[in-house]
């Protein structure tokens, strides 16, 4: 099989070329020779939020497959270390310090909101869960419709807090409970004293907050009594 040179190449034509088995080592040798410039130009492009987004859409991490959910979890580090530009062995680092920032810092404008929503999105999928309360303050904080954001997060299959804890490994416990809505009862508060929220509307949101959070505990218990169930069966 014969690769010519393409006049517009793109990275879907690359792949095809690179992962064919029909087509021979000193063929591709070729193929990326003649078509230097733009095979460059494609690799350098830099992942935006949309492109990780969208990847991880399509990369959902699976109840009691743990050892398909670590290599996942490897592919999301080389990703997002990629968007961040910085080396993979930096991510856990990173996340932990800019966790740290969130948790003492009022003020995080010094990171873009985009850079902020990608490890966002990293920690939800494997973070641990003081980063995961950490991450939903600032997600609460930012937020331009709290009541929207928090049923969002607080929903199943929508990337947020509750999916984090449909994972038998991610176990809601008492304490992380507690944390948890005392940060939504935090930033339901701050809505209140802004004049965002009503204050009827402000006691409705806590209590149904209260309420799911509850659920997703009680969820993540089954969870993992089925887990167990399945381990000694």
């Amino acid at each position: 099989m014969k690769v010519e040179k393409i006049s517009a190449l793109n990275f879907d034509d690359l792949y095809k070329v690179m992962a064919s088995s029909k087509i021979s080592e000193s063929q591709k040798n070729d193929f990326v020779r003649k078509n230097k410039a733009q095979i460059e130009k494609i690799l350098n492009y830099e992942f935006s939020m949309h492109d990780f987004k969208t990847i991880m859409d399509k990369r959902p991490l699976k109840k009691f497959r743990p050892l398909k959910n670590s290599f996942t979890k490897k592919g999301d580090k080389l990703i997002l270390a990629k968007a961040l530009d910085i080396q993979p062995s930096n991510v856990d680092s990173y996340i932990k310090e800019v966790s740290l920032s969130i948790k003492s810092i009022n003020n995080l404008d010094c990171l873009s909101t985009e850079k902020m929503d990608l490890l966002k999105t990293y920690v939800y999928r494997h973070g641990s869960k003081n980063d995961l309360v950490n991450f939903l303050d600032y997600e609460l904080k930012k937020s331009k419709n709290l009541v929207q954001t928090l049923y969002k997060t607080l929903t199943y299959y929508s990337g947020g807090v509750a999916d984090y804890f449909i994972r038998p490994i991610h176990r809601m416990d008492n304490k992380t409970l507690i944390k948890i809505y005392h940060i939504i009862d935090k930033n339901i508060k701050e809505s209140e004293s802004m004049g965002l929220i009503e204050d009827a509307e402000s006691k409705k949101l806590a209590k149904w907050a209260l309420i799911r959070i509850y659920k997703i505990q009680n969820n993540s218990k089954l969870i993992n009594a089925i887990k167990t169930y399945k381990e000694l069966a």
